[in-house]
């Protein structure tokens, strides 16, 4: 699991961005790939999975 924070989401739209503290690499979160509700810089724990458009972050967790 990758650890970051979330750097920005749109609930209306349903997706935003997070960044990996160890890269500091930005990637894309849909709502779908959620497990916890995030808001803007919560820390959260990541996994990443190949999308359409590059990696994308998948089972985001609030962190504990």
């Amino acid at each position: 699991m990758k650890q970051g924070t979330v750097k920005f989401f749109n609930r209306t739209k349903g997706f935003g961005f997070v960044r990996e503290d160890e890269s500091n690499e930005e990637y894309f979160v849909h709502v779908t790939g959620l497990v916890d509700e995030v808001r803007e810089n919560d820390k959260i724990t990541f996994e990443l999975k190949e999308g359409k458009k590059g990696l994308n972050a998948i089972n985001v967790r609030i962190a504990d």
